[in-house]
């Protein structure tokens, strides 16, 4: 895809991300939306993988540390074919697949049940470690949340990752500056986020992660290190696309109700005009 391609799927997932969490009457949509440009490029440019062929052995695996934005995951599983793009809006339903977080063992394009959080790069650290053993060329990666990263947990799968030179495995982090209980570097700051991966022995990459263009930059240079593993961190806006949620904290987990459900479709479909224009 192109830029201009990559920007309307953007739209589009950003759109199954509102409408999924409005159906479901639950559900994260801040930080779904924060990185829906980085589920777009994973899924849609980077990410060698097959939706006719889930499980296929030689795959790009992916890993959603940051469970609770399952909607943002989701809405790019079913906008890359993987399951009906109507069935986002049985998020967290009784008796739906599309639970409110990832559910390996009945999502098509799952590849680990995340939702506790801190645990998901340690999973990635295991997938990485095992593609090494078993002389495999598939990538490794896995989206933190910059509040997530305040757990303990990663920095220890952070320092076996780095120890063994795991330069198949790529985290990223979506470091859009706000967590349940407020801003970051208020909460329990995680700042400096780029020196604390490289005193792990990763290579460190900062970009602005709601742009193609430096994703794209990224993820091509991230592709050519040896000898150690890749942390993206990525800026990005709480909310992006939806005006009364971003850069608000208070959308980090509740969904929006009729009325503001037809505002947030509205932002969205007056961005895909302006696209369109261009």
């Amino acid at each position: 895809m192109n830029k201009s391609e990559l920007e309307k799927m953007a739209l589009e997932v950003r759109k199954g991300i509102v409408s999924a969490v409005h159906s479901a009457k639950a559900g994260h949509p801040g930080g779904s939306l924060s990185a829906a440009e980085i589920f777009t490029y994973l899924y849609f440019e980077e990410m060698n993988i097959d939706p006719a062929d889930p499980k296929n052995e030689d795959r790009d695996r992916f890993v959603l540390s940051k469970g609770h934005t399952a909607p943002g995951l989701y809405s790019a599983l079913a906008n890359r074919g993987f399951f009906p793009v109507q069935d986002l809006l049985t998020l967290r339903h009784t008796g739906s697949y599309l639970q409110g977080h990832p559910d390996m063992k009945n999502i098509p394009g799952v590849d680990m049940s995340s939702g506790s959080l801190g645990q998901g790069v340690s999973c990635a650290v295991g997938m990485a470690l095992a593609g090494k053993m078993q002389g495999k060329d598939y990538r490794v990666y896995a989206l933190c949340g910059d509040g997530e990263i305040e757990e303990g947990q990663i920095w220890e799968a952070a320092m076996f990752a780095g120890f063994r030179k795991l330069d198949n495995l790529c985290v990223i982090v979506d470091n859009n500056h706000l967590q349940i209980d407020g801003p970051v570097d208020k909460v329990c700051s995680p700042y400096p986020i780029d020196r604390k991966f490289e005193s792990f022995n990763f290579h460190v990459i900062n970009i602005d992660g709601n742009d193609f263009d430096e994703l794209k930059k990224a993820f091509d240079e991230a592709k050519t290190v040896k000898g150690m593993p890749t942390a993206i961190v990525a800026r990005t806006v709480k909310g992006k696309g939806v005006s009364f949620m971003e850069h608000a904290v208070d959308w980090h987990g509740k969904a929006p109700n009729d009325e503001e459900y037809a505002i947030a479709m509205e932002d969205l479909r007056k961005a895909g005009e302006a696209l369109c224009q261009n």
